[in-house]
């Protein structure tokens, strides 16, 4: 009986998210959401990998802000630089991304828990120094991206990217879907709970945890496209390591170990940013702070496995009262 119910809670969740998908960007809401909901698409790409990554896993980035960087920079250098189609850019910057991941996957997780969180935000900060020392642009970033095309058909408005940025998401959360419930996710936990049993019954750790590493970063390359080619400019404070810290807020309030949740978690603090907390200034990354606390110990497997708890509470409490109606009904 649970089993359904939580069933029909995911369909539930899936069917709505779908219908408010659909009628978003249309003329009955305001034109500014068009945007903020292309920004929440973008921002669930990066904290879907950093949930398989983090709350699968059990891995711990603090630096994915610089893979997201390395994907819009790749993109625009190559795409306003040098000319190439914007489509092939975004392929070349993901390959380029998950090589790089690939690349330092292996030593970086030789270290575990505290060493592995400080040496990812060390990447982050460098890839950040980086950008904005090296990159063309310098501080100022790149301007005048072109924007992504099929044909003749240009995604140049709000509304056009709208679909094509939340096309690659929900692809994306599909994916991590089916690995979640699929023989590598079954791996991916048993890892999460450890590491030395996980071994003993013959997973390849180390392979496994680079695995999801390079996955994780590549989802981050492809939003990081998604924004240069969205937005036509981008810099490096875009991608600085406080953006790193913000992903793990929005995976934490969604729920490490749930895909769907990072929609919830990307959606509530995208909307805190851009409606809530505009003018706040430095007092921003405080509240961001408090909310995370408050979360951790009140719903500490994130806000989208709360409601679900919640539903499959009150569901079963309906139908243990239903079940006595119908007793005291017979019994009369």
């Amino acid at each position: 009986m649970l089993e359904r119910v939580k069933r029909k809670w995911y369909y539930s969740v899936i069917v709505s998210l779908l219908v408010l998908l659909i009628v978003i960007p249309f003329d009955w809401f305001p034109g500014h959401y068009t945007t903020i909901m292309v920004l929440i698409g973008i921002n669930t790409m990066v904290t879907v990998g950093l949930c398989l990554l983090l709350g699968y896993t059990g891995q711990v980035s603090l630096g994915h802000a610089a893979f997201y960087g390395i994907g819009a920079y790749f993109s625009a250098v190559l795409s306003k630089t040098y000319h190439l189609n914007p489509w092939l850019a975004m392929l070349i910057a993901a390959i380029a991304t998950g090589a790089f991941a690939y690349v330092i996957g292996y030593p970086i997780f030789r270290l575990k828990g505290n060493y592995l969180a400080v040496a990812t935000l060390a990447l982050g900060v460098i890839v950040y120094i980086l950008f904005g020392k090296l990159a063309p642009g310098g501080p100022d970033g790149i301007a005048g991206i072109p924007n992504l095309s099929i044909g003749g058909f240009a995604f140049d408005t709000w509304f056009k990217r709208y679909f094509l940025v939340w096309g690659f998401c929900l692809v994306v959360l599909l994916i991590s879907q089916n690995i979640v419930n699929s023989r590598s996710g079954r791996a991916l936990r048993a890892i999460h709970g450890s590491e030395a049993a996980a071994e003993s019954i013959g997973i390849n750790v180390d392979r496994f945890k680079v695995k999801i590493f390079v996955l994780s970063c590549v989802y981050a390359s492809l939003a990081g496209s998604l924004l240069a080619h969205s937005m036509a400019h981008i810099s490096p404070s875009s991608f600085d390591p406080m953006v790193s810290v913000i992903v793990v807020v929005m995976a934490v309030m969604g729920g490490l170990a749930s895909i769907w949740g990072a929609v919830f978690g990307a959606g509530i603090v995208v909307m805190l940013k851009h409606e809530l907390l505009l003018g706040f200034g430095e007092l921003e990354i405080i509240i961001y702070g408090l909310i995370l606390m408050l979360v951790m110990i009140f719903m500490p497997e994130g806000l989208f496995v709360w409601l679900k708890s919640s539903y499959v509470k009150l569901k079963e409490l309906y139908i243990r009262w239903r079940l006595g109606q119908i007793r005291r009904g017979a019994e009369t």
